[in-house]
């Protein structure tokens, strides 16, 4: 099948274009490199570009003709869209716009979308489900719901169909030691503790431990990215043999503390580097661990890595090698 991955260079648009390509399909990679990496892209053809620019990945479609489009070119930090909000809905919603507005012109309608748990803001009940209301506390969360909103208006107007994924944490490494976590500046907990493991970071900061959680710190639910890549191969079947519309959840249902991945990423580098307690994150909600039955229903899908250890110790292997 020939497929365009926008953001394949990143790190979870590399682990799918990995599974992908170990599975023939021909591939081109949209990707404009502001947090991808060339080396990463194992599989395909690298198409350098931004999705601002819409006469650029309308060349790219009628050029490749791809039965499909899997789209993972957004800007994913929390914090940082706090701060940065305008930066956040151009990327995360115009330049979307641009892409699905030039998959129309172009003649593409298969659409595979990285979303996240955080459309869910800080859900009444856990784990969550496909229906539980989409109340964003931050302006990441808020700009995939709005794409989540366009995508369903278009599916219902047009032949076009697509299915979201719903992210919650992702993390750990291509456990071949090829690809993973190349970020400039770490935010997520588990490499931001496995650089200051290295020494790259003079402490790691817990951010709030007064939340209504067990310990007092948030409670994810991380999913190892292998599984996560499986998960969007399955999904992608799953649409082109049904052309049916579908929203799924990714996440293993179980979570764990900020304090209890601090004590796990202690127990794999074998460092008992400084952890400093202070406040809360700005868009952080207490709890988000999700309900994935219908990923699984629907896909079959069956993750093999549902281990925090492992998880870590993948990502722990590609650290020491940068």
């Amino acid at each position: 099948m020939r497929i365009l991955v926008t953001g394949g260079a990143g790190y979870i648009g590399s682990h799918v274009v990995k599974a992908l390509g170990e599975e023939g399909h021909d591939l081109l990679i949209y990707d404009n490199l502001s947090t991808g990496h060339e080396w990463a892209v194992l599989f395909g053809r690298l198409y350098r570009g931004e999705l601002a620019d819409r006469a650029a990945i309308l060349d790219a479609l009628r050029t490749f003709r791809p039965e499909a489009v899997m789209h993972f070119a957004a800007s994913i930090q929390v914090e940082e869209s706090v701060r940065e909000p305008l930066a956040y809905y151009r990327n995360n919603v115009v330049n979307t716009l641009n892409l699905l507005e030039a998959m129309r012109e172009a003649g593409t309608g298969k659409f595979i979308y990285s979303s996240t748990a955080a459309v869910y803001g800080i859900p009444e009940r856990i784990p969550v489900d496909e229906q539980t209301p989409l109340q964003p506390i931050n302006p990441y969360g808020a700009s995939k719901v709005m794409i989540e909103h366009v995508l369903a208006d278009l599916a219902a107007a047009t032949d076009f169909r697509y299915c979201a994924l719903r992210y919650f944490n992702v993390a750990g490494a291509d456990p071949g030691g090829r690809i993973g976590q190349a970020y400039q500046e770490a935010t997520h907990l588990i490499t931001r503790a496995l650089k200051t493991a290295k020494g790259e970071y003079p402490k790691l900061s817990i951010y709030g431990t007064d939340y209504p959680t067990p310990d007092g710190t948030c409670v994810r639910d991380y999913i190892h990215v292998n599984d996560l890549a499986s998960a969007h191969l399955l999904a992608l079947n799953h649409l082109m043999r049904t052309g049916r519309t579908e929203i799924m959840n990714c996440g293993y249902g179980h979570g764990y503390s900020v304090r209890e991945v601090v004590d796990c990423a202690k127990k794999v580098t074998g460092v008992a580097f400084s952890a400093e307690e202070t406040g809360r994150r700005a868009g952080d909600p207490p709890a988000l661990v999700a309900d994935s039955r219908h990923l699984r229903e629907l896909t079959g899908w069956q993750p093999i890595h549902d281990d925090l250890e492992f998880i870590i110790r993948t990502a722990w292997e590609w650290e020491r090698k940068q």
